[in-house]
């Protein structure tokens, strides 16, 4: 046994401890839980699998294949590479099956009980969830059709205004998904239906896998909150899979035949039973990412000053400051991965993960730093979706659409939150709208009963 499937299995041995602990836990946490491991093993157990078996030689255009890895040897570079990784994955699992013994202990007997959301209390909660998502669907259907729609990897939209309208559509789509109760189960199942075909969709639309894990993701949360079954575990388990294998069939549907044939070309030099899977493991590029922070070799990034700032700063928004503001993808990709390629005449935004951007910043400590954040952020995405308040459900909402939990470090973290608090505001006011216009008819009415009764008291009292 080499080096690097060494590595591997301690990756596998640690997403399995997380799983396992993650299977113990009742609620919300236990399906993000469940759902890094699966992310991460796609990114730093399968990809690596797949270039310890193939060998592939580097090709323009194929990002499976890593030159840098290749110039010093998958088995030394893969070994190498993921060694961090091992240790952030376990101080994660560590800090997963210390949260595990410490919400039994402390949920005792109340632990198998099915809450429901208090949100649904609020009788203008689902009708502000239709709202918002039909102004966000308006603004997809004028990002797509004017072409500003910014495709995975890119930077910026060309229409920041139309771009920003669509998160109205990500929190109203996952909040019906996760919320919409109807007394009829086939009419609930019809809906939570479309909506995720309209994510799979757009995912097609905007080349991300972004929308569609998104959905499913929500799928697990409605399941989460209304209880386990069989039919519910076959289902989730049928989307994702459904999601997965449809993402690189409706792919093709949008490439020219020059790009068909390119694809075939780079796809050829890998074993027939992987090709159909290449489209979406391209997209889990965390390996990536770690080669970019081992050919760092240590070298200073940002000050503990500057990493304060742009956190800071990542809250404010970019009419306000004054000038461009730090985007971690962006800088991530120049100045990162720009230390061992060439960058030059590319602009792409790029997922530096925990785990990576910790050992960058600040090494080992660094990486303990990263995956403690990543952890306190999913409890907290739990603790907002459980609230009543649409402000910090609709911030729960949009962590579930995002890979934070995934791929994000902390600089994406906080660009995340600083664009939901800026959208969470927005659907605050369209819910206080909403409230607004669904009482305008209940005074109407209480007006006129009082009216008619003081007419029918003065009518009595004037026959006596």
């Amino acid at each position: 046994m080499n080096d690097a499937v060494y590595e591997v299995l301690l990756i596998a041995g640690a997403l399995t401890t997380i799983t396992v602990a993650a299977m113990w836990i009742k609620g919300i946490v236990r399906v993000f839980l469940i759902a890094q491991a699966v992310y991460w093993s796609l990114s730093y157990v399968v990809r690596p699998i797949v270039l310890l078996w193939v060998q592939p030689q580097p090709t323009y255009g194929d990002s499976v294949a890593d030159p840098r890895l290749s110039t010093i040897g998958y088995d030394h570079g893969i070994s190498s590479v993921l060694q961090p990784v091992v240790f952030g994955l376990w101080t994660y699992a560590t800090v997963v099956v210390g949260y595990t013994f410490w919400i039994r202990r402390r949920s005792g007997s109340n632990r198998n009980t099915v809450a429901r959301p208090r949100s649904l209390a609020d009788k203008n909660f689902i009708p502000t969830l239709w709202t918002v998502f039909g102004i966000g669907m308006v603004g997809r259907a004028l990002l797509y059709a004017t072409g500003s729609s910014a495709s995975a990897g890119q930077t910026q939209s060309s229409s920041p205004i139309l771009s920003f309208i669509t998160l109205m559509a990500v929190i109203g789509t996952l909040g019906l998904i996760v919320f919409l109760r109807f007394d009829d189960p086939r009419m609930t199942f019809a809906v939570i239906g479309c909506l995720t075909v309209m994510e799979l969709l757009w995912t097609v639309a905007v080349e991300s896998k972004t929308p569609i894990m998104g959905a499913a993701l929500a799928i697990a949360v409605r399941f989460a909150l209304t209880g386990w079954t069989r039919v519910k575990l076959a289902a989730i388990a049928a989307i994702s899979v459904v999601g997965i294998a449809a993402f690189g069939w409706l792919q093709s549907f949008k490439e020219s035949d020059v790009a068909k044939s390119q694809s075939a070309v780079l796809d050829a030099s890998y074993p027939p039973i992987l090709q159909p899977f290449l489209s979406i493991l391209r997209r889990f590029d965390l390996l990536e990412a770690a080669t970019d922070s081992y050919y760092m070799g240590g070298r200073p990034w940002l000050t503990m000053t500057e990493v304060a700032h742009n956190v800071i700063f990542s809250f404010v928004p970019e009419q306000l400051v004054g000038g461009n503001k730090f985007h971690a993808g962006t800088a991530w990709a120049n100045e990162v991965r720009g230390a061992s390629v060439d960058m030059t005449n590319v602009s792409v935004s790029l997922a530096e993960g925990n785990i990576n951007e910790g050992f960058v910043l600040g090494g080992y400590p660094g990486v303990v730093v990263g995956v403690i954040f990543t952890f306190v952020l999913l409890l907290s995405c739990v603790w907002a979706l459980q609230t009543r308040h649409i402000f910090l459900i609709s911030l729960g909402l949009l962590m579930i659409e995002v890979p934070v939990f995934f791929e994000r470090g902390i600089f994406g973290s906080a660009e995340l939150l600083g664009k939901s608090v800026q959208a969470a505001v927005l659907v605050w006011i369209v819910y206080l709208a909403v409230g607004e216009v669904r009482r305008r008819p209940e005074r109407s009415s209480t007006d006129h009963s009082s009216y008619s009764g003081t007419q029918l008291i003065d009518a009595t009292r004037e026959k006596e």
